[in-house]
């Protein structure tokens, strides 16, 4: 079968399209047609080696992290899915793939596909949706009545965070450019700020939660607008040692998460307020409990573009630039 593939780290590699072996089916597995795979900046940082020390896959690998299509064959044990399910998912750590004519995946990490969405729709969902639970609902716990901030209000996590938010009874602060200033309202947000003209830091006080996805300098900007008691939940850094614990590492590890989170985890404490890594895993349930909400219309996806199969490098490029309005798929079937 066709992929595209990591024949080598570093941040200017292109992926290589190269013809592998079909995957393994094992007991719990579903086997998938891709029919279209979403394009995350996670994939940029994994190619770009950035991830090396909490992911250390062996190259060649291939690459994609959010996947729909039609189950194809299931393993003796599946009880959950058959031939001809529509499904979408987020594979789990170190089965990852979705830039690929075929993925296996474990039926836990899978669900079926909303019915109203397109395929290309339903693929952008996975990761930006998991993230956005498990940082606001799992995590933060947001309540009604509650406030968050949620930075890069466009982007592909941005856009489905806001509508979790709203749904879940938040007023909502979110940074944005001027030109989307309209796509980040029609979602919901209650308060807009222009991040090449205003400092969220000024405007901003007393958040109950604040959902980072930026660099340190704005997650430690984001540290004095929450409340005492308040929570940041990161997303792009830095681990810490909870999510060690979390992913079992070794002892080398743990000490090395528990030294680069240290600066901001003081802070944090300082300011009375909490600070926590997330790095969503895959989760088939969680997944349902989104379709339920995008069924009903609650949430809704946001596309930027689809790319064909083919351009998949150029798909990840335009990803990198961090100018989309939403998600980024590519269309394989």
């Amino acid at each position: 079968m066709k992929a595209f593939v990591v024949s080598r780290y570093g941040k200017k590699e292109k992926l290589q399209l190269s013809e592998i072996a079909e995957p393994v089916v094992k007991e719990n597995d579903v086997l998938v047609q891709v029919h279209s795979a979403g394009v995350n900046l996670l994939d940029s940082k994994i190619r770009g080696g950035e991830f090396k020390m909490i992911l250390p896959y062996k190259t060649p690998f291939t690459l994609g992290h959010d996947v729909s299509g039609v189950v194809t064959k299931v393993g003796s044990k599946v009880s959950k899915f058959k031939v001809g399910d529509e499904v979408f998912a987020r594979p789990v750590d170190h089965r990852i793939g979705t830039f690929a004519e075929l993925i296996a995946m474990d039926e836990n990490d899978v669900a079926i596909k909303p019915k109203n969405l397109s395929m290309e729709e339903a693929a952008s969902i996975p990761l930006v949706g998991l993230t956005a639970w498990q940082g606001l609902v799992e995590k933060a716990k947001l309540k009604k009545g509650q406030k968050v901030f949620i930075q890069a209000g466009s982007g592909g996590v941005g856009t489905f965070a806001i509508q979790l938010a709203k749904h879940l009874g938040a007023t909502v602060a979110t940074t944005t450019s001027a030109a989307n200033i309209d796509l980040v309202k029609s979602l919901g947000a209650d308060i807009i700020i222009d991040y090449k003209k205003e400092d969220f830091e000024t405007i901003l006080k007393d958040y109950d939660v604040v959902l980072n996805s930026q660099d340190t300098k704005t997650l430690e900007k984001s540290l004095k607008v929450l409340k005492p008691g308040g929570k940041v939940i990161s997303i792009s850094g830095p681990p810490d040692p909870d999510f060690g614990q979390e992913i079992n590492a070794n002892w080398f590890l743990k000490i090395a998460l528990k030294f680069l989170s240290a600066g901001i985890r003081k802070k944090a404490k300082h300011l009375g307020v909490h600070f926590s890594f997330l790095f969503m895993r895959a989760q088939g349930e969680q997944l349902n409990e989104i379709t339920k909400l995008i069924e009903s219309g609650a949430i809704k996806p946001v596309m930027d573009k689809v790319f064909p199969f083919e351009q998949t490098n150029e798909a990840l490029s335009y990803v990198e630039t961090g100018r989309s309005r939403g998600k980024v798929v590519v269309k394989v079937k």
